[in-house]
């Protein structure tokens, strides 16, 4: 259960790094950090089509920027509470206590993220001229038949099972 929760926070990265990616003129990593590239949530991915204009592209970053700076203190708190509780022993006396704290404050994060990555979107979207607004919705749209399709190939091309015994 404890590895779960670090890859939210690892996906809530991506998800910034991409934002920041897309946003980035051709060839520009934002950041200097060059991750981001192939990863992010629906509607990120999609802006990268979308022709952005300069003034468009600096204020997505803008916005992405300032949703990163609101939640990392959140996050790096999260981080330490995290720290903490594993250096802990499970015959701690304080253990059981330190877990249902760390529950919290995990709970209350994924809250964060969730409604800060809602209006980070509503935010964006409205730098969107009406033209890719219509652009994103029959992108977002192939990308949802995409996404049928490969769920439907994976229900009739199942994978061997590794439970059932050699024959």
């Amino acid at each position: 259960m404890r590895k779960i929760i670090p890859l939210s926070i690892l996906l809530t990265t991506a998800l910034a790094c991409s934002a920041l990616a897309f946003a980035a003129p051709d060839g520009e990593h934002f950041g200097g950090q060059g991750h981001g590239h192939g990863h992010g949530g629906e509607g990120f991915r999609e802006l990268q089509k979308l022709n952005l204009s300069d003034a468009q592209r600096a204020s997505i970053k803008d916005i992405v920027k300032q949703g990163f700076a609101q939640l990392k203190p959140q996050m790096q708190a999260v981080r330490q509470q995290r720290s903490a509780f594993e250096a802990l022993t499970p015959d701690s006396p304080n253990y059981q206590s330190a877990a249902a704290s760390l529950a919290q404050a995990e709970g209350q994060l994924t809250v964060a993220r969730l409604t800060q990555r809602a209006a980070l979107k509503a935010q964006i979207y409205a730098v969107l001229n009406s033209s890719q607004k219509s652009q994103l919705a029959t992108l977002k749209a192939a990308h949802e038949a995409r996404k049928q399709q490969w769920q439907q190939f994976k229900t009739q091309n199942p994978l061997p099972s590794t439970n059932q015994p050699a024959q």
